[in-house]
């Protein structure tokens, strides 16, 4: 408490009231990390992009995980057209390196309902997986997402 902190030697109240804030910010965060989704398999990163299956455009996304598999950040990397979506790997790792992240699993939708990869997408996942050995950040996964249905480029061995 302040109380506390004002007995220490050096430490007025306006000190430790500042300090008792970052003790508050420090189990607050704590406390959100505790409660982040791990990521176990393609049915909880369903779940965690279910804001996307239903759009007219294709979105990609990128979920960073820590080295626990628990998601640390989510971010929207591009919403493209009907069937296309420009992605740059610059795009795709600034923020997971910002977010220090240890992986990523990258999600895309097919408005058009098809889960089946295009070459198009094959290509930029073997880019990505590329790009991330050599910044040391895993790409675990590239799931589509189309209506009630997934496809895992894992599962299917094509990472």
């Amino acid at each position: 408490s302040s109380r506390e902190l004002c007995r220490e030697t050096g430490i007025g109240p306006a000190r430790a009231a500042r300090l008792a804030a970052c003790f508050e910010i420090g189990r607050r965060l704590y406390r959100a990390d505790e409660q982040a989704p791990f990521i176990r398999g393609p049915e909880d990163i369903y779940q965690a992009a279910r804001d996307i299956l239903s759009a007219r455009k294709e979105h990609f996304l990128t979920f960073h995980l820590n080295a626990r598999n628990q998601v640390i950040a989510r971010d929207t990397v591009s919403i493209g057209s009907l069937n296309a979506s420009i992605v740059h790997p610059r795009e795709v790792y600034e923020p997971a390196v910002r977010n220090s992240a240890a992986a990523l699993i990258l999600v895309h939708n097919h408005p058009s309902g098809d889960t089946d990869p295009s070459d198009d997408d094959l290509a930029l996942t073997r880019r990505l997986v590329q790009v991330g050995e050599l910044l040391g950040i895993s790409v675990l996964d590239h799931i589509i997402v189309a209506g009630r249905a997934t496809m895992s480029f894992a599962e299917r061995g094509l990472l």
